[in-house]
């Protein structure tokens, strides 16, 4: 299990797997729980490299983040690192 400080947002970390190239499981801790884990939910299964191409870059109110956005900055720095 990695985890993922974020940066902007309402949410505070975010503790995901991934095996292989698929995201296996997502934790949100912080922010809006309901839609956070709705995210979750929708990505596991897929490949790291789709969800990247469908969250980065989006934002929240004002914010030129938001809590997407910082699950696929994990997911980047993650494949980066390894």
């Amino acid at each position: 299990m990695s985890n993922y400080d974020t940066k902007g947002v309402c949410a505070k970390n975010i503790e995901f797997e991934i095996e292989g190239d698929i995201v296996k499981s997502v934790k949100f801790n912080g922010g809006c729980n309901g839609n956070l884990k709705g995210i979750a939910t929708l990505v596991e299964g897929l490949k790291v490299e789709d969800v990247i191409k469908k969250l980065k870059g989006l934002t929240c109110g004002n914010k030129d983040t938001s809590c997407p956005d910082q699950l696929a900055k994990a997911l980047e720095n993650e494949v980066i690192n390894k």
